[in-house]
């Protein structure tokens, strides 16, 4: 359905948590390295519960790399506290990603700075920045609403 890419996570439960979002909306997961756990990782298992080994999972060594591969009319969002442009205001289709960033420091500057027009943001109030996992259930089930899944 849609893939969700985790630039270099670094908490396994977030990464597991994501897992069972993707397995839910049948989507892929991509994870980009370095990561800051081994995806042997008890506590990765524990969020991920008995379905960890069903998620679809690419494992890849760089984000170019991931778009090298992919390189056939992909669409990329970017989810950033470092844009105006909400989240609802794109029409997603299927097959699209949706790049998240490390849970400490987000996304790159360069790679935002490289696709400026592809950031989008989930207006909040009182806060920074949301869970990972929260973030991702956000994008990732407003762009399922919107295919009617």
């Amino acid at each position: 359905m849609f893939n969700v890419v985790l630039v270099e996570p670094e908490i396994p439960p977030n990464t597991g948590s994501v897992g069972r979002l993707c397995l839910a909306t049948r989507s892929t997961l991509h994870l980009v390295r370095p990561f800051g756990f081994s995806l042997d990782d008890r506590q990765l298992r524990r969020a991920g519960l008995d379905y960890w080994h069903e998620v679809a999972l690419q494992l890849w060594n760089s984000f170019d790399e991931l778009q090298r591969a992919h390189s056939d009319g992909a669409r990329y969002f970017f989810v950033t506290t470092k844009t105006q442009s909400p989240y609802y205001s794109v029409s997603f289709r299927r097959n699209d990603f949706l790049v998240f960033g490390r849970e400490t420091k987000g996304l790159p500057q360069k790679l935002l700075a490289a696709n400026t027009d592809n950031c989008i943001t989930i207006p909040m109030h009182g806060t920074r920045s949301l869970n990972l996992a929260t973030a991702v259930a956000i994008v990732l089930f407003e762009a399922a609403r919107q295919q009617r899944v």
